[in-house]
């Protein structure tokens, strides 16, 4: 018995060995279980902590402060979140924040422009404040362009607003003087044929022959300038750059052949066959992308609207024709106003415009070419005011036959009637059915079938730049050298730095083209001016059949 129980105690003692490691384990196991599951949570704690600002005073909101606004805005205590509610879910994202995302408050004047290659300007004939020029400016800016050529009347004229643009390096302001108008009433423009058709007209052609006589006196300033390329551009029109390995404008020219004249930026089309850019003469910025507003209350377009309708020439024809009537909702045509975009030209001798949207030569006819990714997108109609504002800028009579001498296109008619003849209750109604997109089963239809599309980069660019202080500044600076020489704000603008008259053009350099211009044989043809057009309508289909 006692060798049994002697052999027996090994076994049990092994037992107790084998239980303690195993128990051993078990405590390990769940320690390093506990040590992995707090890890993250502490990180994240931690991570949370650094992040939050709790309402201190961050150092570089302190070095950056942007307590000036535009005229006529909130001030910065209002509710801002209300004022920037939208559709997409994105827009939280991009509402006023503490930090600057663009670091350009120390030299917001953007003074590179000898360093930008190839250089790059815009014209543009503009009415509008500063709420809406100054983001225009520096967005394009930011995405290249150098010089800008600012033909201004109305509130833009104003002294508190042209101020502001004088003091801007690379904007150059253009006074509607009468020295100016009679400069222009000697233009060859007057004696050709291709722009007769909108002589002597009121409202939209009287604008259209404006804009033509501004960017031909803007040619001369561009090649004196030392300038590359042109684009006339309005002031509710952003260029879109995509296509470039960087989101730039300058980039995007900068690949175009020499031999090429012209450029269209046409929409966004994925999966469009190559061009071969040694073959054509032109590049231009052709078609454009419509706002699609989905909300009647904005204030700021440019940062509060992100959706847009594409081109008829980045959609296949039977996406576009399958849902023509749902996209124009009860509307004259597929886009409000125009679709033809703008261009950009190569500044060369015998550069001509061919009306506001497209540039000529006289020489020959230029190649064009479009860009299979970049456009321009156009705010047309974002803000209910615009409805009277457009309306109080045109004298016609509100009838159906009367309108059509104002206006080239059926939407611009229908709401120039509208807005005077209705009450503002009735207006507002019509407004938020023929302008806001209030229907989200159909948005969401049409943006899953690339009818409507979302675009995002203007709207970052413009929030960040507002942000950085940037635009407050501006007005800042010009609000001090306005104080200091008020004096002088009463006398003649002829003289004033930063804006040049057309007797600054300089009269050697005007008679120099005017010479060259009248070497060119009076037999040449030319064609018509190009008007803003609409897509092509459901009738277009039947007879392409």
């Amino acid at each position: 018995m006692a060798g049994l129980y002697s052999s027996s105690r090994p076994s049990s003692s092994s037992s107790l060995s084998s239980s303690s490691s195993s128990s051993s384990q078990q405590v390990f196991t769940s320690r390093l279980l506990l040590l992995l599951t707090l890890l993250p949570l502490t990180l994240a704690f931690f991570a949370f902590v650094l992040q939050w600002r709790g309402g201190l005073t961050d150092p570089v909101t302190r070095w950056s402060p942007d307590p000036f606004q535009f005229p006529g805005m909130d001030n910065p205590g209002s509710n801002v979140g209300s004022d920037r509610r939208s559709g997409s879910d994105c827009v939280d994202l991009l509402g006023r924040s503490k930090s600057p995302a663009f670091p350009y408050f120390k030299d917001w004047k953007f003074d590179v422009g000898s360093d930008l290659n190839p250089k790059i300007c815009i014209i543009s004939s503009t009415s509008a404040g500063l709420e809406q020029t100054l983001p225009w400016i520096f967005y394009h800016k930011v995405i290249g362009v150098s010089t800008f050529f600012l033909f201004v009347e109305g509130k833009a004229a104003s002294p508190n607003v042209s101020k502001v643009l004088e003091s801007i390096p690379g904007v150059k302001v253009i006074y509607r003087t009468k020295e100016l108008e009679e400069q222009q009433a000697k233009s060859r423009i007057w004696n050709e044929t291709w722009l007769a058709s909108f002589f002597y007209k009121p409202c939209n052609y009287e604008l259209f022959v404006k804009q033509s006589l501004n960017m031909e006196m803007s040619i001369v300033m561009a090649r004196d300038a030392g300038m590359d390329w042109i684009i006339h551009l309005d002031t509710d029109e952003l260029i879109h750059p995509v296509g470039a390995r960087e989101y730039s404008l300058r980039q995007l020219l900068a690949g175009v052949p020499g031999n090429v004249d012209m450029v269209v930026f046409p929409n966004y089309v994925s999966g469009a066959d190559s061009i071969n850019l040694d073959k054509v003469n032109c590049v231009y910025f052709g078609d454009e992308e419509e706002s699609s507003v989905e909300r009647d209350d904005v204030k700021e377009p440019f940062t509060e609207v992100s959706m847009f309708k594409k081109n008829y020439d980045h959609l296949p024809k039977d996406v576009y024709f399958g849902n023509y009537k749902e996209s124009t909702r009860g509307n004259p045509n597929y886009f409000l106003t125009y679709g033809n975009g703008k261009s950009a030209a190569r500044i060369q001798d015998h550069l001509r415009p061919n009306g506001a949207h497209r540039w000529h030569n006289y020489m020959k006819t230029p190649n064009e070419i479009k860009l299979d990714e970049a456009a321009v997108l156009h705010y047309t109609y974002p803000k209910f005011s615009d409805l009277t504002s457009r309306r109080d800028r045109c004298g016609c009579k509100p009838t159906k036959e009367d309108v059509k001498r104002c206006f080239m296109l059926e939407f611009d008619r229908a709401a120039f009637i509208i807005a005077s003849t209705a009450t503002e209750e009735e207006m507002l109604r019509w407004y938020r059915e023929h302008v806001v997109w209030t229907d989200k089963e159909l948005k969401l239809k049409l943006l899953r079938r690339g009818i409507l599309t979302r675009i995002y980069a203007p709207m970052v660019i413009i929030q960040g730049l507002r942000d950085s202080g940037l635009f407050g500044s501006v007005i800042q600076s010009a609000q001090m050298t306005l104080s200091k020489d008020i004096k002088s704000s009463n006398t003649s603008r002829v003289d004033k730095p930063g804006m040049i008259s057309s007797r600054k053009i300089g009269v050697k350099e005007t008679m120099a083209t005017a010479r060259r211009i009248l070497e060119i044989s009076n037999e040449t043809s030319y064609d018509s001016a190009v008007p803003p057009l609409s897509p092509p309508i459901l009738d277009d289909l039947h007879i392409g059949i």
